[in-house]
């Protein structure tokens, strides 16, 4: 495969999930700017150095260049995961209806995790990564990762579990 397919196959692949991710710390239009920067960078790399772990690469340079903005700009963004949808033909109203609101209520949760936790969770649960991949690109070792994500999964796992969650959802567990 020549430097060009590899380059599309890469933007293909990756340009959606990385846009989604800059999206969280930056904001819309600043995420499309790095991420074009990320595959600027990437294009002036040597494909064979990168084989096997492109993605991990795309989204540690992505990240790089997103906390680089943030302390250029001094703000962090406590954007919500966007919610994976979920569709079922058969599916009632009241069914989805329920679904949205349970997954707002989530999405809300993870938005009051801690920066960290929150970051390696959407890596973890929204694109996909492994913690060894994680560790890669966020810098932390494999085992804090584990630490980080076991962390935000219990105090998920409490909240949800609290009565006031219950009696805010009319009342069922």
């Amino acid at each position: 495969m020549d430097k060009n397919q590899w380059l599309q196959t890469l933007l293909r692949d990756h340009e959606g999930r990385l846009l989604r991710y800059a999206r969280r710390f930056v904001g819309d239009q600043l995420a499309r700017e790095i991420v074009q920067e990320t595959f600027l960078r990437l294009w002036r790399e040597v494909p064979a150095t990168l084989e096997g772990r492109e993605a991990e690469w795309l989204f540690c340079v992505c990240r790089n260049l997103c906390l680089d903005a943030l302390k250029k700009e001094k703000k962090m963004s406590s954007d919500p995961l966007e919610p994976a949808e979920i569709v079922t033909d058969q599916e009632s109203a009241d069914e989805k209806l329920e679904r949205e609101q349970e997954t707002n209520h989530i999405t809300r949760l993870i938005t009051e995790l801690p920066t960290s936790q929150r970051e390696v969770v959407r890596l973890k649960f929204q694109e996909g990564f492994s913690y060894k991949e994680i560790s890669s690109i966020t810098g932390h070792s494999v085992s804090h990762v584990g630490v980080l994500i076991h962390e935000a999964m219990k105090k998920l796992k409490n909240q949800l579990a609290s009565p006031q969650i219950a009696t805010a959802q009319g009342g069922r567990k």
